[in-house]
């Protein structure tokens, strides 16, 4: 069995727990509060600058060539490109730049950054790898799940349509690739811990989920 179906199959019903939350079945109905959704468009623009950073050590780190540039490019557009569809949002929801530069990372969004950073700064290529993968194939698999869902004129179709489409779920099928290809010369220790780190991943992916829909801050500041 490849790594990535053994990995999946272990978190199953972690991911059920995730498409079934009320954070994306409100955003498949387009019922999702708007501040809700705003909350979590300014908390997942801090993130990707965050993952951006662990991308580009996944690149450093890589053993082949092909995998430095795919991690490498993958930096850039987790930044620029997926950004430009936050600028929108931000435009549309009427989030300002200064609104967005003042507002901290919540406890949801920290949590998980420092993890991505502090696993890409500490483990070998093969976790580093792990912990990422969480973040490509939930938000591809909760894309292409909900997109049958949506309903007309849902506010939130961008978001869906960009998590749902051809081109997102190309690239998620070439990190799955690597990994498997990575996982098949490592060690039985060194695939437990990439098991660890991509199930911490995907939990992290709930919390990010869970505190954007109850707008949890530090407390004290709720």
């Amino acid at each position: 069995m490849r790594f990535s179906q053994a990995v999946w199959q272990r978190n199953l019903n972690l991911y059920r727990q995730t498409l079934a939350h009320p954070f994306n079945q409100q955003l498949a109905q387009g019922s999702l509060e708007q501040d809700v959704f705003s909350h979590y468009i300014i908390q997942d623009a801090h993130y990707l600058v965050a993952y951006g950073r662990a991308l580009a050590i996944c690149g450093a780190k890589a053993f082949a060539t092909e995998d430095i540039i795919q991690f490498t490019q993958g930096a850039k557009e987790a930044i620029v490109v997926e950004r430009s569809l936050h600028d929108g949002f931000m435009k549309s929801f009427g989030i300002s730049g200064q609104q967005f530069e003042t507002t901290p990372q919540t406890l949801a969004c920290h949590h998980y950054t420092s993890f991505l950073t502090a696993t890409a700064w500490a483990e070998s290529y093969p976790v580093v790898l792990a912990a990422l993968l969480p973040c490509f194939w939930i938000y591809a698999e909760v894309g292409k799940d909900i997109v049958h869902q949506t309903a007309p004129n849902n506010p939130y179709q961008a978001w869906i349509d960009t998590y749902s489409g051809e081109e997102f779920h190309q690239a998620v099928q070439h990190v799955i690739q690597t990994i498997d290809q990575v996982a098949e010369h490592c060690d039985a220790d060194t695939i437990e811990k990439m098991h660890q780190a991509y199930t911490r991943g995907a939990e992290l992916e709930w919390l990010f989920w869970d505190g954007a829909y109850h707008q949890r801050q530090w407390p004290g500041l709720d």
